[in-house]
């Protein structure tokens, strides 16, 4: 097991380049595998999820060809079986991307129930109504999904709730389905267009993607494509709020501004200096004084993301004044609290709800991830603390960021990541940092 050690207290400066959408990436690399012709994938970011995926996929017949950290190619024509229960797929809420996949391309799919992040209920069974709509019989059995269908017909389908997930899923089973397909209350987020985007790129004829009504018409094959896959909307985010949170002036590269508007717009109403760039974006917080408070509700895009709620909330609670932070989306993302208080951080949660009254500094301490996003978040708060933070159960920060602790020494940040029982590199690196 490994953990981050932070000495706390430098105001991050300098340039950094943000990966590939994770999130986009998981949805792509399902869809890569309805052709039987290659697919070249760029910018895939290099994490536990991503791997895991491409082991899963190569397991059931895949070639798999890792031409470098950040590229793939993927054929899939010798694929001979539509059954995944790789165990460590069992841990990634994306592993149901695959049934719509594998449904859509040979009309049957058994996947693993899906895990991921303990952040909340996210059930699947807007996904199951989507594949029985197009024709699916679904069923649970012995923690298997299983789908199957004689033919997949087109057909208007509307969503309860606009979730990602099942809005992706329905599309990958749809895009090779007979006839038509409307999804209509579809999720807007920018991961959902470029699963789209890629698919189109294979062939597929799908309108719509980026707003609440998705237009699919079937096609009977998909082609070989070569794509590169969007700039981390949230690893930009992060690295945004932790530039405010440290008092630094941070110039980050490779991302698509717009898809960063709901964060611009939370730092400069609380008083940060945000400026703009085609591909690239930089915060400066270097006025010494603290930033203000503001009240912030997760909604889904173009609203605020859930993803980035323990990292605003981090910031919020060393700003001036009160802010309150409300969680729309996951009833179980403030579990993190708990560990910021024992940084000194001054918040009550009430239901989906957290008040935060702000503090001047934070102070280094022994804490544990539990989750991804918080992971990260507890990362922010270690880097803006006075004295060294130990953070633990990093596996989960790592899901999601690529060479998170080397991106933020890159930066200034004092800050390795060493094996818990390594007494003597933590020893080594307390004495070399003071």
């Amino acid at each position: 097991m490994e953990q981050y050690i932070i000495k706390g207290g430098t105001p991050l400066h300098g340039e950094v380049v943000i990966g590939g959408a994770k999130n986009a990436a998981l949805g792509i690399l399902a869809a890569a595998i309805m052709t039987d012709e290659t697919v070249t994938i760029e910018n895939l970011p290099n994490v536990w999820d991503i791997n895991v995926v491409l082991q899963a996929i190569s397991d059931i017949g895949a070639y798999v060809n890792r031409i470098g950290k950040h590229e793939v190619k993927i054929n899939s024509s010798k694929i001979q079986n539509s059954a995944i229960d790789y165990e460590n797929i069992r841990k990634i809420r994306a592993s149901y991307y695959l049934l719509g996949a594998l449904l859509g391309k040979y009309k049957k799919a058994h996947v693993t129930l899906p895990g991921g992040c303990n952040i909340g209920s996210r059930p699947i069974d807007q996904h199951i109504k989507g594949f029985e709509a197009l024709g699916a019989e679904v069923k649970i059995e012995h923690g298997m999904i299983i789908a199957e269908a004689e033919r997949l017909i087109g057909n208007h389908i509307y969503l309860d709730m606009a979730s990602v997930g099942a809005t992706i899923n329905i599309t990958l089973a749809a895009c090779m389905a007979e006839g038509k397909t409307i999804i209509e209350n579809a999720a807007k987020e920018p991961h959902v267009v470029d699963v789209a985007n890629f698919l189109n790129s294979m062939g597929a004829n799908i309108k719509g993607a980026g707003t609440d009504v998705i237009r699919i018409k079937g096609v009977n094959k998909l082609h070989a494509s070569e794509y590169s896959i969007i700039p981390d909307q949230i690893e930009a985010g992060t690295f945004m709020l932790a530039a405010a949170a440290t008092k630094g002036d941070v110039l980050i590269h490779a991302v698509i501004p717009k898809h960063l508007e709901a964060i611009t717009a939370k730092l400069v109403e609380m008083g940060c200096y945000v400026e703009e760039f085609d591909d690239a974006i930089r915060v400066i917080n270097t006025q010494g004084k603290r930033l203000g408070h503001t009240h912030v509700k997760t909604l889904t895009y173009p609203g605020f993301p859930t993803d980035m709620q323990p990292q605003i909330s981090t910031l919020l609670a060393l700003s001036e004044g009160t802010s309150v932070v409300t969680e729309s989306i996951f009833e179980n993302r403030f579990k993190y609290v708990d560990e910021l208080s024992r940084m000194g951080a001054k918040i009550k949660v009430e239901g989906n709800t957290a008040i935060i009254d702000g503090v001047e500094k934070f102070t280094g301490a022994v804490v544990s991830a539990p989750d991804l996003r918080a992971g990260a978040a507890l990362v922010t708060a270690g880097l803006a603390a006075e004295g060294f933070t130990t953070v633990d159960h990093i596996e989960y920060i790592e899901r999601g960021y690529e060479e998170f602790e080397k991106k933020m020494s890159r930066l200034g940040a004092s800050m390795i990541k060493t094996d818990v029982e390594d007494e003597k590199a933590v020893q080594r690196f307390r004495l070399k940092v003071g």
